[in-house]
């Protein structure tokens, strides 16, 4: 029997693969700073794309989406800066999730954006 960390990051391998088929370019996964990590960093053709990968066996809890709360969502902002800064990067960029039920998967592009809050590049 697999733990979350391998069914999560089996998930995340699945995740790119699919964001590769529909034409997005990976450039890092995992990125880890002090204040949280992002699944995947991706080009969507001239934006950079922020993605979280989420997973659930099936919907009885909420959806995937749903557990992409206010809080996760600014923890995955504060990361972004993070990385924007550290590889002086100044380009657009979003944040799409990755939504896998069971074997369905999709992408919800612009799922959120950053919360107000101070952020500085």
């Amino acid at each position: 029997m697999q733990n979350k960390r391998e069914i999560g990051f089996e998930k995340e391998k699945k995740a790119a693969q699919f964001l590769q088929e529909n034409g997005y370019k990976i450039i890092t996964t995992n990125f880890a700073a002090k204040c949280g990590e992002i699944d995947i960093i991706a080009k969507d053709k001239d934006c950079l794309v922020f993605v979280e990968v989420k997973y659930r066996k099936n919907t009885n809890y909420g959806s995937p989406v749903e557990a992409v709360t206010f809080k996760k969502q600014k923890k995955i902002s504060k990361t972004a800066i993070i990385y924007l800064r550290q590889n002086k990067v100044r380009t657009d960029f979003r944040f799409d999730i990755v939504s896998i039920v069971a074997d369905n998967i999709e992408i919800i592009k612009s799922a959120f954006s950053m919360p107000a809050g101070r952020y500085y590049i």
